[in-house]
Formats: structure tokens, sequence, C-alpha cells
């Protein structure tokens, strides 16, 4: 599956993606799911930034990225989606993106009215609840590296 991590994390194209996930995985390209840096030229400009020169990354409204879902997992490259929010992967759940796949729920962190879950997953009663949709359609759980233990997170255990 040229798609090899779909994952949600607020800090989107960072260092633990980029070396600590996307080394191992030998990811090629990023897609960023999001509708408010998708029409920032400058925000995504300075999002690629961080990228080697040998990787590329797109940044795509919700629409754009459910319509081309199948293109985007078609590639023969290796490649990471992420989301900075529940609520975009959720959205792309409910329209049939990620039926039989893994989403791996990243740095999510401290806020007003949010609980830890875990050192790097923090989450309010709605991302709770969007995470209990995605886990409908797809597997659900946390891991801040490929190295690191995975956490399921269904339903039982986000009460």
């Amino acid at each position: 599956m040229p798609l090899e991590l779909l994952r949600i994390d607020e800090r989107l194209i960072h260092g633990q993606v980029l070396v600590g996930w996307g080394r191992p995985l030998d990811l090629d390209f990023y897609i960023v799911v999001d509708d408010a840096l998708a029409s920032s030229e400058w925000e995504q400009e300075l999002w690629a930034s961080a990228l080697a020169d040998e990787e590329s990354a797109e940044f795509l409204p919700v629409d754009e990225a459910v319509r081309r879902f199948g293109e985007l997992g078609g590639r023969t490259a290796r490649g990471a989606l992420l989301t900075r929010d529940t609520r975009t992967m959720r959205a792309l759940a409910e329209r049939g993106c990620l039926d039989g796949r893994t989403v791996n729920v990243g740095g999510v962190y401290a806020a007003k009215g949010r609980k830890k879950i875990l050192d790097y997953v923090h989450l309010s009663p709605k991302e709770i609840e969007d995470l209990r949709v995605i886990g409908e359609r797809a597997s659900v759980s946390a891991r801040s590296l490929p190295t690191a233990r995975e956490v399921r997170l269904d339903a039982r255990k986000l009460r």
C-alpha cells in the first residue's frame, strides 16, 4: 500500500514524522489534508521547507483528497497522509477513504477540555467521538514512532 502512514498529528510535517517515520518507512511524499492550509500558499511553502530535495508534499482540502484518494493510494512511491485533527480524519473515514486501513494518532497535545490518554495524546469528548467513528471503518492506534509500542485506541480505552 503506497500510503504507508495515515496520521493525526497537530504538528503535521516535522522532524518526528520526517525522520522518525519517513526514513524507516522510506517515504517519498506527504499528503496534508487541511482545508485552511490548502488555501494558503505561503504556509504550504513554510511546511514544505522541512522536506528533503527528493521528498514532495501536497496540501489538499478534504473534498479534493476524497476525490483523489484512489490515485493518492495507488502511486508506486510510498507516502504518508497527515491531518492536524480528528475532525478531518473523520471526514475522510465517513466518505469511505479509510476502510480497512490503520490510522495512527500521534501528537495531539494538552489543551483546555482535553484529557490525557497517553503522554502525547490528549483528547476532548468530541475528539474521542471522532475516533470512535473512525474506528468503525479503520483500526485506530497511537504510536509516537514505528519502533514504539502500539496502543490500540478503541472505544473502551477512550471512555
